[in-house]
């Protein structure tokens, strides 16, 4: 009986994935982003369509495409509220506060109610593609 008591209360706390979690619809903080994400390709999609892809990295490191098989390297890191990324070829952070809706992640860009808002799409069945380095002669 305490077991399942200690499963359910930390279930409620947003530490076990079951079902959605206790702190959906409030700014991920950077632990629950982390734990969300790690280890997932994510999909995805801005006005009905889909936008881009993420691969989320061990040490917070990550592969973004805009589902044109060219990829970037980078990393991401807190600040206050907001979740900020900073990729190998674009030195300029960019900064999104997440938050958990009803089908998943929801990311609105420097979060601003105004601003660009990506959701988590369904699966698309397909995977991340990353083609090689552009080689000219």
């Amino acid at each position: 009986m305490r077991l399942l008591s200690l499963i359910l209360s930390t279930a409620l706390c947003g530490l076990l994935p079951v079902g959605r979690p206790a702190w959906a619809g409030a700014p991920l903080t950077a632990d629950q982003f982390d734990r969300y994400t790690q280890g997932r390709t994510l999909f995805y999609g801005f006005d009905g369509v889909p936008y881009g892809v993420e691969r989320y990295l061990p040490n917070r490191r990550v592969i973004w495409s805009f589902l044109d098989g060219q990829c970037q390297d980078g990393e991401w890191y807190p600040e206050a509220d907001q979740i900020c990324f900073v990729y190998d070829e674009i030195g300029t952070p960019q900064c999104w506060q997440f938050s958990i809706g009803e089908d998943g992640l929801i990311a609105q860009f420097d979060g601003d109610p105004e601003a660009t808002e990506l959701y988590e799409a369904e699966d698309l069945g397909e995977d991340m593609l990353c083609l090689g380095p552009k080689i000219g002669v």
